[in-house]
C-alpha cells in the first residue's frame, strides 16, 4: 500500500542563497550524493530563493524537492519541504527519510562553511550483511574508540584512504555519525535502525587541484579502502 508523505525542515545556515542554491544543484557529491542522472523537472524556477524539483512515474508515484531560501542577519533560513509517495514498509521508510534529512541538510552546511566549491572525490560505501545487525552502528562507533565522544570532540584517527588525521566530529546521535578532517568530510549512516545496512560517503577535498578523471580514480581508492576496512570490522 503507498502513503503520501511530507518531511519539513527548517535550518539556518550561515551562506548566502546564491551558495545554498548552487550546492542543492549542481555541488551534491560534495554533501549528499550525485544527483544529477535522475531526470527531475524544476517546477519552480526562481534564483536564488525559490527552487522545486519534481520525478514522477507510474501509478502516481512522485518525489518533491523544495527548497525556499531567504537571507538574514545569521545566515539563510532553509525552508526544506521533501513530499512524496512511499510503498511498502512505508512507516520504516519515513523515519529513515526523515532523520537522513537531518542530517544531510546539517552536513550541507558543513561543506558550505569548511570546503565550498571545492572539487571532490566522492565514495558510497556500504558494509557487509553483517552489518544489519541491531548493535552494527554502536560496533562502527566502538571499532573507531568514539564510544564517549559528542559534537565538537577532535580525535586524532587513523582512517581508511585519508590515513592518521585530526578529526572533528561534527554531528552524534543514536544513528549517525558526521566527522570532519581538514580535507574530508566523512558521514556514517546508522541504516541497520531502518532495515538496511551501516553505509557512510567520503567526500574527498584533498585532490582538488586534479584532473577529473583523478579525481575518480581517488574515489575508487577510498570506496576499496572503506570496503576492506569495514569487512574487518565486520568479520
Amino acid at each position: 500500500m503507498s502513503h503520501e508523505f511530507e518531511i519539513v525542515q527548517d535550518v539556518v545556515i550561515k551562506a548566502t542563497p546564491e551558495q545554498i542554491w548552487k550546492a542543492v544543484t549542481d555541488d551534491t557529491p560534495a554533501w549528499m550524493f550525485p544527483t544529477a542522472q535522475w531526470p527531475a523537472v524544476r517546477t519552480v524556477d526562481e534564483y536564488p530563493t525559490h527552487l522545486v524539483t519534481r520525478m514522477e512515474g507510474p501509478d502516481g508515484w512522485y518525489n518533491q524537492l523544495e527548497h525556499v531560501l531567504t537571507p538574514g542577519p545569521d545566515g539563510t533560513r532553509l525552508h526544506y519541504v521533501h513530499s512524496g509517495v512511499m510503498t511498502d514498509d512505508w512507516e520504516q521508510q519515513y523515519d529513515g527519510a526523515a532523520n537522513h534529512t537531518v542530517f544531510y541538510l546539517h552536513t550541507l552546511g558543513e561543506y558550505l562553511a569548511h570546503f565550498d566549491g571545492r572539487p571532490v572525490a566522492f565514495s558510497d560505501v556500504r558494509g557487509p550483511d553483517a552489518s544489519e545487525a541491531s548493535d552494527a552502528f554502536e560496533k562502527f562507533v566502538a571499532y573507531l574508540g568514539l564510544e564517549g565522544a559528542s559534537a565538537g570532540d577532535v580525535r586524532a584517527l587513523e582512517l581508511p584512504g585519508l590515513g592518521r588525521v585530526e578529526a572533528t566530529v561534527d554531528f552524534r546521535n543514536a544513528n549517525f555519525l558526521g566527522l570532519r578532517t581538514r580535507d574530508a568530510l566523512v558521514r556514517v549512516f546508522g541504516r541497520n535502525a531502518f532495515g538496511d545496512r551501516v553505509g557512510l560517503t567520503v567526500h574527498d577535498f584533498s585532490v582538488d587541484a586534479a584532473t577529473p578523471d583523478e579525481r575518480d580514480a581517488r574515489g575508487e581508492a577510498n570506496t576499496e579502502a572503506w570496503t576492506e576496512w569495514l569487512a574487518g570490522v565486520y568479520a
